[in-house]
């Protein structure tokens, strides 16, 4: 992330989440699809606005603004909410051909 990822109004991008989501999930989620619940846009996870002036990353649609997830780390734990989504996809990795 650099400089020219926020604006004034505390907002970055949605690849601020690979670090804190790869805590949780063995897959790069920035890459995956995300449908939102409230609009049904689906775009990849670095397109969603986050922002991070708050306790958690607050995560909006781009499509709609609505909040789509949050997440929060401390010393006890991850904590991840959804409501938001109505679907993430993540590609399956290729089979080898060996």
């Amino acid at each position: 992330m650099n400089a020219s990822d926020s604006t004034d109004t505390g907002r970055l991008d949605g690849n601020v989440l690979g670090g804190p989501l790869a805590e949780l999930f063995a897959a790069d989620l920035t890459v995956a699809i995300v449908a939102c619940v409230h609009c049904g846009d689906q775009a990849p996870m670095a397109a969603f606005q986050v922002y991070a002036d708050a306790p958690a990353f607050v995560v909006r649609c781009p499509g709609c603004t609505g909040v789509v997830m949050r997440c929060a780390s401390d010393p006890r734990g991850v904590r991840f909410e959804m409501t938001g989504v109505r679907l993430l996809s993540v590609e399956a990795p290729p089979a080898d051909e060996t």
